[in-house]
């Protein structure tokens, strides 16, 4: 039988990182971390589970040992034993570097994995932080070329001021960057393919420039104008969809999906969150809970603090849309 299951988190120390992850968190004091991996299937970086019975197996052997209990059905049958979405936190104390990431179809052709659509949620941003996604004015492969070598691009990018709750969704092919000061928590498909397409000229630790794609970015580039609003919650696309959860202290709520797992991300407070086994488990801030979907058709919810949390499934009849971009 399976239960609300909680996983160790991978932190990766990284060039733009800080300290806000350990902090939100409520882990010992660390510096220089740029993301947390809540739950993850990618190779290499697959998550432990931390509570229960099943403590210490990989969301692999789950997936391998149970996995339509785990998934539901119709996504198992989908998705096998591959775990379709990747949930991070990431704390950019200086820019990330400008890029984009290919559609299903470009990923499948040149590195035989999934695409990567995305989301952000702004947990939180320093006065003035700022984000790019999409771009600001016309722009075709020549003129994403020529920016490049005089050190122009930037000035296509629709820049947006950000501040705590703002919603960002990036299909696949759009240009984007994270600025310094936000720390967010993105919600995306289970791919670790990026094509970094300007990075401020800095180097490595070991004074090495980094490493860019310019000519691999150039046909997973979207380059239609995005217009400038922000995005909202709900996001649903074929991926998955992704809504907020408000409530005061003493709140009790009551969730229901059928045939899916569902994710929660602790943003703000605490929450016990109960499955359809009556089974319990704590969620506080900076944690993340995947409620299997064998248990999540009566998840029931009672708030110990004014609480924030994401909801995140994949939509269980979705099918994977033909279209290279997705809006």
């Amino acid at each position: 039988m399976m239960y609300p299951l909680k996983f160790n988190p991978i932190l990766k120390s990284i060039i733009w990182g800080g300290s806000q992850i350990a902090s939100f968190k409520n882990l010992p004091a660390t510096d220089g971390v740029g993301e947390s991996w809540e739950i993850s299937g990618v190779s290499g970086d697959v998550s432990e589970v931390c509570n229960g019975a099943l403590k210490g197996q990989s969301l692999t052997d789950l997936l391998e040992k149970d996995g339509e209990n785990l998934l539901g059905k119709s996504l198992y049958k989908r998705f096998g034993n591959t775990f379709p979405l990747l949930i991070k936190f990431i704390d950019a104390r200086t820019p990330l570097s400008i890029q984009v990431h290919p559609n299903d179809a470009l990923a499948k052709q040149r590195h035989k994995t999934f695409g990567k659509t995305e989301m952000w949620y702004v947990v939180k941003a320093a006065a003035g932080a700022s984000l790019y996604s999409g771009f600001r004015k016309p722009i075709d492969v020549e003129k994403y070329v020529q920016s490049l070598a005089n050190d122009t691009f930037t000035d296509y990018l629709q820049n947006y001021k950000v501040k705590e709750g703002d919603v960002f969704f990036l299909p696949a092919g759009r240009v984007h960057a994270i600025g310094a000061g936000c720390f967010i928590a993105e919600i995306q498909q289970t791919s670790n393919i990026t094509y970094r397409i300007y990075d401020y000229n800095r180097t490595d630790a070991n004074g090495n420039p980094r490493e860019l794609h310019t000519d691999l970015a150039k046909d997973a580039i979207d380059y239609r104008v995005k217009s400038p609003e922000k995005d909202v919650l709900p996001i649903t696309c074929p991926y998955f969809t992704t809504d907020i959860i408000e409530a005061q202290k003493g709140s009790r709520l009551t969730r229901s999906h059928n045939d899916t797992f569902v994710i929660y991300i602790g943003i703000k407070g605490g929450a016990t969150l109960t499955d359809a086994s009556s089974i319990s488990v704590t969620l506080r801030q900076g944690e993340t809970v995947l409620v299997p979907a064998q248990n999540s058709n009566k998840i029931t919810m009672e708030l110990s603090d004014e609480t924030k949390l994401l909801e995140v499934y994949v939509p269980p009849c979705g099918t994977v849309l033909s279209p290279i971009f997705i809006f």
